[in-house]
């Protein structure tokens, strides 16, 4: 498919072994490849502006497509319906993003929300904004969920603290934080599933 997309290869190699080389790159990984940018695609040789922009578009609509699907989950049953939601906001990105899903008391979500975006590292977030969001919503239980884009599933000290002061605070307004992820491309970690909460 990426052959197709490039088109036409270069005197030296056919576009199938142009997509070839390209996709070794990432391991052949669609979701490596999808992170690549227009100037990483257009170092290889071969592939100019036009084919760089051809290839993201097609990773991009593919990832947009599976967005979509995750729009049919309106109820939260176990961690994986929140990956199935969060994953195509927040898997790929470079950068840590912090996003909350507040729902009603059968777990249907009510809305969903970035609380904070930050850098490659790390991400601030203010729990009053969170009560806040909720108490407007009328919201009585919330997900947290943060992307880590180094891949790593395991949640840091910072991560365990923020988690119990929104627990905490979120306790004293009779709202129950049922889960925390950290999500990343492929895989996730729920604070539930392994007894942190």
């Amino acid at each position: 498919m990426i052959a197709i997309l490039i088109g036409s290869g270069s005197k030296d190699e056919s576009a199938v072994e142009l997509s070839k080389r390209i996709l070794a790159s990432v391991d052949n990984n669609l979701n490596e490849l999808g992170r690549l940018s227009i100037q990483q695609l257009m170092k290889f040789k071969g592939i100019g502006e036009a084919k760089a922009i051809s290839i993201a578009a097609a990773l991009e609509v593919g990832r947009r497509r599976r967005g979509e699907d995750s729009k049919k989950i309106e109820k939260i049953g176990s961690s994986n319906d929140v990956f199935e939601v969060l994953q195509p906001v927040m898997g790929d990105l470079q950068h840590e993003e912090f996003w909350i899903l507040y729902l009603n008391n059968s777990n249907k979500v009510l809305h969903k929300a970035q609380l904070s975006k930050g850098g490659i590292t790390g991400t601030l977030v203010d729990v009053r904004l969170i009560m806040r969001q909720c108490l407007e919503l009328g919201a009585v239980a919330l997900i947290l969920a943060h992307n880590h884009p180094s891949g790593t599933l395991r949640p840091s000290q910072a991560d365990k603290e923020i988690t119990q002061k929104i627990k905490s605070a979120s306790e004293s307004l009779d709202i129950r934080v049922l889960d925390h992820l950290i999500i990343t491309q492929k895989e996730y970690f729920s604070f539930a599933d392994n007894q942190l909460l």
